[in-house]
């Protein structure tokens, strides 16, 4: 404690300057000064691990999807940030946080974020923040989605969806007048994003040889476990920044950001122990994978509440969310909604289970208002991106030419090889079909 004391008043005499320092003088406008400096530097701080989960995103879809279109995985998340950074500059911060209209949308602050968040570095939290709800798409359309049609959706997502439903909550629109509580994001971000996936998919359709003649799914493998389980524990360690940073400032919150991170990392770690178990059990092995996407599951579900959870409850969020990911997996898979890295399950599933539970373990929120949150952004995402998903596919086009999607798209979209001396992430290779293409299952016959 004496450190402690000793580190702030060096701090102060710092702010103030020699000749203050040596005089007494320390004025509260010196203080503030040094204050408004420590919030900055920690939203920068969180900010700067938000978008390092981009990086979480890449690796994680790029290893759960085939060799043969990692240029195409990574191409899209790179353009997320661009897209995000753009559209939410230019027109979703206002929609978020411009002056509100009827407790639906902002209305001002268009080309001028600093007009509605004040400095630049929370208008950078809050733009990382929209990306993030984006990119969670990329990973479930992979492998047969047009490039330029993601461009289009991820534009709408980021510059306008997500905004809207953002201003609802954190914007004082109808949601926070309303009660629904949701701290970092588990509906306004994650369950977005998961719903967006969702719409996008089922309009897209399965890859192909995902599904045999009798509709039984077939097992598509990735092609880089290590570099999945890589993403995420990238996303793990940016996840400190997408919660913590969500207190929006460090002075006097000390005690409230430490409960946060404490809270984070146990879901987190109950999330990856229940996958396992349940995983284990209905598979006989444990998927790294499937670990890791239950740390995922853990770490989405506790973002609603982690400012209000005790230890036990962030341990039990954990459980359930990884329990439940695996069965949600599982399921998506057998109704046909072909969703390579788990995002639907992640984020919508788990999100929404995750808001729901905030009002069971904190006094002050009720459960209803939650169910009527997580309805409402439901409802919301779904809707408005199945507009965009069926106009992109009636003018520009959804989904890529067959070959394409056989040949893999890195070559085809981009001109590059993701691994050019790696078999199969090199150019297009002959179609063969028959007994012999197993390897490749999507020529598989039955």
């Amino acid at each position: 404690m004496r450190r402690a004391g000793a580190l702030a008043a060096g701090l102060v005499a710092l702010a103030c300057g020699p000749a203050a320092a040596q005089a007494g003088e320390i004025t509260p406008e010196r203080i503030a000064a040094l204050e408004y400096a420590i919030d900055t530097v920690w939203v920068a701080i969180a900010a700067g691990l938000v978008l390092l989960m981009h990086l979480g995103f890449s690796m994680l879809e790029a290893g759960l999807t085939r060799a043969k279109n990692a240029a195409n995985i990574v191409g899209k998340n790179m353009i997320t940030v661009a897209i995000g950074g753009a559209a939410y500059w230019a027109i979703g911060a206002a929609l978020a946080y411009g002056a509100d209209a009827g407790g639906f949308i902002g209305t001002d602050g268009f080309f001028n974020p600093a007009a509605v968040l004040g400095d630049g570095t929370q208008g950078v939290f809050q733009l990382v923040f929209a990306a993030t709800a984006a990119t969670i798409v990329s990973g479930a359309v992979a492998e047969r989605i047009e490039f330029k049609a993601y461009i289009v959706i991820a534009l709408a997502l980021t510059g306008v969806i997500y905004p809207i439903i953002s201003h609802w909550q954190w914007g004082g629109g109808w949601l926070s007048e309303l009660g629904f509580y949701d701290f970092a994001g588990s509906t306004i971000v994650h369950m977005t994003g998961g719903t967006a996936a969702l719409v996008a998919v089922a309009i897209l359709g399965p890859r192909l040889g995902k599904y045999g003649k009798s509709g039984k799914p077939r097992a598509i493998p990735g092609h880089s476990v290590p570099l999945a389980v890589f993403g995420v524990l990238v996303l793990f360690v940016g996840w400190f920044g997408f919660n913590g940073g969500s207190t929006l400032g460090a002075v006097g919150q000390a005690e409230t950001i430490g409960t946060v991170l404490m809270n984070t990392t146990v879901a987190g770690s109950f999330g990856a122990l229940a996958a396992a178990a349940v995983n284990w059990i209905v598979s006989k092995k444990p998927d790294p994978a499937m670990i890791g996407n239950g740390a995922l599951a853990g770490l989405v579900g506790i973002t609603a509440g982690p400012d209000l959870a005790t230890g036990t409850w962030s341990m039990i969020v954990g459980i359930v969310c990884g329990a439940i990911v695996v069965g949600a997996v599982m399921f998506f898979d057998r109704v046909k909604i072909d969703d390579p890295v788990g995002a639907t399950s992640v984020h919508l599933v788990c999100g929404a289970v995750g808001t729901l539970f905030v009002g069971i373990y904190a006094d002050s929120v009720s459960i209803v208002d939650q169910a009527v949150g997580v309805a409402a952004v439901f409802g919301f995402a779904a809707a408005s991106t199945a507009v965009v998903v069926y106009a992109v596919k009636a003018t520009l086009g959804l989904r890529v030419p067959q070959q394409y999607e056989l040949d893999g798209l890195d070559m085809h979209e981009h001109g590059v090889s993701g691994y050019p001396d790696f078999p199969g992430g090199a150019a297009p290779v002959p179609t063969v079909v028959g007994p012999g293409a197993m390897s490749r299952p999507e020529l598989a016959i039955d």
